[in-house]
């Protein structure tokens, strides 16, 4: 569960199951068949206990701003804010106190929300195609909380939807001097196994993710810097199954991924990891 801040779309299921449920709406479909088609394709968000209660109070949002917010929908949201449910969750996600009582007023005003009816329905919007921030091949560099340079490659620009994703692997690049393409070049995937609440929990997982443009210029740009680019022969799409990836909108978690694994380790030990060629470079038919 990427989350960065309180609100009920500052989290990645979220921010996808929005972005979801309006595009359908935007071309025609109406809310009802939109809910159903949304439920049926994620059952995995729905059966998981860190992500289903933003999977439902994300789906009554949109049912409220296009004025079809069921009953039975509703008072399942209710439920959750009343019992403290959620406020649990973030608890056993080592949430501190601070962001759940920032979590609970929030939960209480978005209540407060969709208990009265919306006056108009959000209006349907034309599709509106975006650029991918950063073109394929291009290595990122990044300062880390140790002093140290971190470093990220874009696998992917996409240019097939309108949304435009970049997909961006975090690497195991940390040195002191800034990287050059040739560190990018012999540098490992950062496998994350750490755990936090705002990550949820990694399993010896490649940090691989898709993340929108939307927010990049105005929050995260000061943050990295580009070293060069790399050439990635394998074509990865985000509707595709090329590749185990999340989407997110927080550009800041390509560090944040790093920072925590590198902090894990310190007990635990380093992650067995890979080489980035692996994500990068098509294996040739005559390699035995």
């Amino acid at each position: 569960m990427g989350t960065w801040g309180t609100a009920i779309k500052s989290n990645d299921t979220s921010s996808d199951i929005y972005a979801d449920f309006f595009e359908l709406y935007n071309e025609g479909q109406e809310p009802a068949d939109i809910s159903k088609k949304l439920i049926k394709d994620n059952k995995g968000l729905i059966n998981n206990p860190d992500d289903c209660n933003n999977f439902w109070f994300v789906l009554a949002l949109a049912q409220w701003e296009t004025k079809s917010l069921e009953q039975e929908l509703y008072e399942k949201v209710k439920s959750i804010i009343e019992s403290g449910q959620d406020l649990e969750v973030w608890r056993e996600l080592d949430a501190d106190e601070s962001e759940i009582n920032k979590r609970k007023i929030a939960l209480d005003k978005f209540l407060d929300k969709i208990s009265s009816d919306k006056p108009k329905a959000k209006a349907r919007k034309k599709k509106r195609f975006k650029e991918p921030v950063f073109d394929k091949g291009t290595c990122l560099t990044f300062k880390l909380e140790n002093g140290n340079y971190g470093g990220a490659v874009v696998l992917a620009a996409d240019t097939r939807t309108s949304y435009g994703y970049n997909l961006i692997v975090s690497t195991r690049l940390n040195q002191s001097n800034r990287p050059t393409k040739k560190d990018f070049g012999k540098s490992k995937v950062l496998v994350a196994s750490f755990g936090n609440a705002s990550f949820g929990n990694w399993k010896n997982e490649p940090k691989v993710t898709w993340y929108l443009p939307d927010r990049f210029k105005k929050e995260y740009s000061d943050l990295f810097e580009i070293v060069d680019k790399i050439e990635v022969d394998k074509d990865y799409t985000p509707n595709g199954t090329e590749i185990k990836a999340s989407f997110s909108a927080g550009w800041q978690h390509i560090i944040e991924s790093v920072n925590s694994q590198l902090e894990y380790e310190k007990d635990k030990g380093e992650t067995k990891s890979f080489s980035l060629t692996e994500l990068t470079k098509r294996k040739k038919w005559w390699n035995f």
